[in-house]
């Protein structure tokens, strides 16, 4: 089993960087590739067509236009979630609407800009390979424990 994100740039890894240890904790395999929908366009191409053979879900992550997910999708079958990042002037929200606005037929999944979209582009992720990979859904419903222990922990106790 296993997830590929695609980052525009280095500077993108902090923002996946809690849930791609997220993934690997589950058993999963991870990589991150380093590719831009406008700057390397035939090296996207190629990647997708590569990693698609071996790869469960892809996550594309990006800023600005944000067409990196988009783009991914119009190459795979498999399942893609677009994780915006918050850039200037718009503070994500232009990445948001170019990866919510994709046109009939080349679906993306979006979650939350930044940090939050991190870790729920992960867990969405494990959610899609619990599908076929039983284990996952165990460990799925383990850190969802662990996460309300620690909430219960934290503010009620």
């Amino acid at each position: 089993m296993k997830v590929v994100y695609f980052i525009g740039s280095k500077s993108d890894y902090p923002v996946i960087e809690p849930g791609v240890e997220i993934l690997e904790s589950f058993g999963v395999e991870v990589e991150v590739l380093i590719t831009s929908a406008h700057r390397t366009p035939e090296r996207t191409i190629r990647l997708v067509q590569e990693k698609e053979k071996d790869t469960d879900v892809f996550v594309a992550v990006a800023g600005g236009a944000a067409h990196l997910a988009g783009f991914v999708a119009a190459f795979t079958t498999r399942p893609v979630i677009g994780l915006p990042v918050a850039v200037e002037p718009f503070k994500g929200l232009d990445s948001l609407l170019s990866m919510v606005q994709m046109p009939r037929g080349i679906p993306v999944a979006v979650v939350s800009a930044g940090k939050w979209g991190g870790v729920n582009s992960a867990l969405f992720a494990a959610e899609i390979l619990s599908l076929k990979y039983p284990e996952i859904r165990d460990k799925l419903i383990d850190y969802r424990e662990k996460m309300k222990k620690r909430i219960e922990e934290e503010f009620v106790g």
